[in-house]
């Protein structure tokens, strides 16, 4: 394993512990809200502590882009884009779908990527060229290759400034061309579920750099392929992210890309 990938590891399995604890005790759980639907608990905060202290004890040159406390020397050549709790929802009721999210880019190119899910103890990680794994097995993405059968992941809108009436369109047509859409509501599960093979594809908009670069390599690691609804780059800019293995990814460009508001 990666020197750098080791220390993310360690810094996931600490940030895991501190959510696993916090679970078994859920009704005195501190939860603020940012805006509508969208929480951040002490256990978010304090995940992220754990992350930053201990990347930051092993890099202390190293900047940071977190969710909660948002940007530390970015400019840095490398930075760490961290998610200490994606699903903090689905945390919040006890619903096992939720996990930390890291990830190393280097001069603006993710190299290094880690998504823990503490309820599972299933460790997902990625070093660029050298493949994907989950704890130690190799990942492959699916090899469904007709749209028709494949079991697609997706995300529904969940605050008040995302369009929902365009994303029901998008659902609507979707459920018509595959075999199954699932909303667990953790994208860097997500993502990876594709990398792993569970899904044959996923789709989702108005999503953030920390939810999507750790898996992002995972998949593209994997043997798939990653882009806006238009198949293209960019999407940790723009948010709109379509994942899939290459034949099914090419289908799902036919279906979705006249709903692309990617710039």
């Amino acid at each position: 394993m990666h020197p750098m990938l080791n220390v993310a590891v360690k810094a996931a399995r600490r940030a895991g512990t501190v959510i696993n604890r916090a679970s078994l005790n859920l009704e005195r759980l501190q939860v603020d809200r940012k805006q509508h639907n969208d929480f951040v608990t002490e256990v978010d905060k304090a995940a992220e502590a754990a992350i930053i202290e201990t990347l930051s004890e092993a890099y202390p040159t190293h900047g940071f882009l977190a969710e909660e406390t948002g940007e530390h020397n970015v400019d840095a050549e490398n930075v760490w884009i961290i998610d200490p709790l994606d699903g903090t929802t689905n945390f919040i009721h006890g619903f096992p779908q939720y996990a930390v999210s890291i990830a190393l880019a280097v001069n603006g190119v993710t190299q290094q990527a880690v998504v823990y899910d503490p309820t599972r103890d299933e460790l997902f990680t990625a070093t660029r060229g050298s493949g994907a794994y989950l704890d130690r097995r190799r990942l492959r993405v699916a090899t469904q290759d007709r749209l028709a059968n494949a079991l697609i992941g997706t995300g529904f809108p969940y605050r008040e400034d995302q369009d929902l009436e365009k994303y029901l369109k998008i659902f609507a047509e979707m459920s018509r061309q595959c075999a199954g859409l699932r909303r667990p509501g953790a994208a860097s599960l997500d993502l990876v579920y594709v990398a792993a093979g569970r899904y044959d594809g996923f789709f989702e908009s108005d999503l953030k750099p920390w939810d999507m670069a750790a898996g992002a390599l995972l998949i593209t690691e994997a043997g798939g392929l990653i882009g806006n609804y238009r198949g293209e780059e960019g999407f940790l800019k723009s948010g709109e992210v379509m994942a899939a293995n290459p034949r099914i990814f090419a289908q799902m460009v036919q279906c979705l890309s006249k709903y692309s508001s990617a710039k």
